[in-house]
C-alpha cells in the first residue's frame, strides 16, 4: 500500500552530526562539557540536588540547582527526582549504508512482520543520500540482531544492498507507553525518551524530543528567575496524554498481531478507502507528537515579557 504526503514529513537525522553542532552551540553560549562522565548519584541538598560524577575514576560532588534528566528510556535521574519512568518498550537495532540509495525519490518502506519485528515494523528508510535498514519489536519476543541479519537478506537484493558495507550501528530501547504524567518538579525535569516523548504508535522520537525540549527551554528560566512552580505546572505529561488514548489503543492491537496472516488482514482492512484515510494520518498527521501544552508555554513567555516590563517601570519609578 503506498501512501504519499502532499508535504514533507520525515526527519532522518544525521544524529553524529546534529550532536555536534548543538555541542557547539552549546559552548558558545558558555555551557561547561565534561565527556565520559557518568552520573553516580543525586540526592536531595536544600533546594537543589547534590550530584556525584564520576570521570575516569574520580568521583567529584557538585551542588546543582536545577537538573535536566535526558538521559534515555532508562532514566537514572527519573527515580533520583522521584519522577515517573518508563515500563513499557521495544527494542529497536539498525544499520546505516552510506552512498546505497535508490535513486528514486526519498520514500519509508515498512514491513508489518511479526515474525522478523513483533509488535512493531521493520523498515528502509531511503534519504537520497544513505540508507537506513532496522527492525524493531517486543525484546522478549524476538532476538533483534538475528532479525536484523534475516530481514537485511530478505531486502539487500531488492535495494541494492548486496556487498555494501554499513557505515554505523545504533539501536537500543524505545518507549511506547506515551508521555509519562509527571515530569517535571522543583529540583529537575525530564526530556526526550526520558520523558516518554515518543509516539507510542509510530514510535517516532526525534521530532517529540525536539518540541518537548523547546517546551522545557521555555519553562525552565521563568521557574529559576521566579521560583514560581505554576511555571513547572504547565510542563507535565498529563495533558499530552489525553491525546494519546487512540495510539495507546492501536500500539496495543498492534502488540497482538503475533502471526503473517493476522498482519495481511490487518494491511487489507488499511487498503479500504475509510481505513486508508487513518492510515494516511497516522503516517502523515500533525499529531504524532500533540502540541496541547505549548499555549502555556507561550503564556509563559507572554508572562515573563509583562514582568519584565513591570519590573523596568518600577525602576525608573524609583529612579525618579
Amino acid at each position: 500500500m503506498e501512501l504519499e504526503s502532499p508535504h514533507d514529513e520525515f526527519r532522518v537525522g544525521k544524529m553524529g552530526e546534529l550532536y555536534r553542532r548543538s555541542l557547539e552551540d552549546c559552548q558558545r553560549a558558555g555551557v561547561e562539557w565534561s565527556p565520559s562522565t557518568s552520573l553516580v548519584a543525586l540526592q536531595p541538598d536544600g533546594d537543589g540536588s547534590a550530584a556525584l560524577l564520576e570521570r575516569g575514576g574520580v568521583v567529584v560532588r557538585r551542588r546543582v540547582r536545577f537538573v535536566v534528566g535526558a538521559d534515555g528510556a532508562v532514566s537514572r535521574v527519573a527515580p533520583a527526582l522521584g519522577l515517573d519512568s518508563n515500563s513499557r518498550w521495544i527494542v529497536g537495532v539498525e544499520e546505516v549504508f552510506r552512498g546505497a540509495t535508490s535513486g528514486r525519490q526519498p520514500a519509508l518502506h515498512c514491513w508489518l512482520d511479526p515474525t522478523i519485528a513483533p509488535g512493531y515494523i521493520a523498515w528502509v528508510v531511503d534519504d537520497g543520500d544513505e540508507m537506513h535498514v532496522g527492525v524493531g519489536g517486543y525484546a522478549s519476543r524476538f532476538q533483534p540482531a538475528l532479525a536484523l541479519r534475516q530481514f537485511l537478506e530478505r531486502v539487500a537484493p531488492r535495494f541494492g544492498l548486496e556487498g555494501a558495507t554499513p557505515g554505523e550501528r545504533r539501536g537500543g530501547r524505545i518507549p511506547v507507553g506515551g508521555v509519562l504524567p509527571r515530569i517535571a518538579c522543583a529540583r529537575g525535569l525530564l526530556t526526550g525518551d526520558a520523558a516518554g516523548a515518543v509516539s507510542p504508535l509510530t514510535a517516532g522520537g526525534l521530532d517529540p524530543c525536539l518540541r518537548l525540549s523547546a517546551h522545557a527551554a521555555a519553562v525552565i528560566p521563568h521557574f529559576l528567575e521566579t521560583g514560581d512552580i505554576d511555571a513547572l505546572a504547565t510542563y507535565s505529561g498529563t495533558a499530552y496524554r489525553v491525546r494519546f488514548r487512540k495510539r495507546l489503543l492501536l500500539r496495543r492491537m498492534l502488540a497482538t498481531v503475533r502471526s503473517p496472516i493476522a498482519a495481511e488482514l490487518a494491511c487489507a482492512t488499511l487498503r479500504l478507502p475509510a481505513f486508508r484515510n487513518i492510515a494516511s494520518r497516522v503516517f502523515f498527521g500533525r499529531g504524532s507528537f500533540p502540541d496541547t501544552s505549548f499555549g502555556a508555554a507561550t503564556e509563559i513567555h507572554e508572562k515573563r515579557a509583562r514582568s519584565s516590563s513591570i519590573a523596568a517601570t518600577v525602576q525608573r519609578e524609583q529612579s525618579r
